[in-house]
């Protein structure tokens, strides 16, 4: 009887261990369905990679080639318009920062 108990217990932890991945994942989706603040274009992190609100602003920058948008960077994520750069926020869409790459 105890070594029943005792495979009941273990099914039930492997079980359990491999459904965490699955929870995490929906509480994950669920806070960020809710939004980022956005991303101020003063804040420090913002200036070191030379963010702007619109990208036709950034024409001046070295770096910088028409077309070049957030939302067509590969780092940019269209649920909660956030970017991978910039975790705690979300961006403009029509925005653009010097680490911009092309979604492949």
């Amino acid at each position: 009887m105890a070594n029943q108990n005792r495979r009941d217990f273990m099914r039930k932890s492997l079980l359990g261990l491999a459904a965490l991945p699955l929870g995490v994942g929906i509480l994950s989706k669920t806070a960020f369905a809710q939004g980022l603040p956005r991303l101020d274009p003063s804040a420090p992190n913002a200036q070191a990679l030379n963010y702007v609100e619109v990208a036709r602003d950034a024409s001046d920058h070295p770096a910088f080639k028409e077309g070049e948008l957030c939302d067509n960077c590969m780092f940019y994520s269209a649920n909660n318009e956030g970017c991978q750069l910039f975790p705690e926020n979300s961006v403009e869409p029509a925005g653009w920062c010097q680490s911009w790459t092309a979604q492949s």
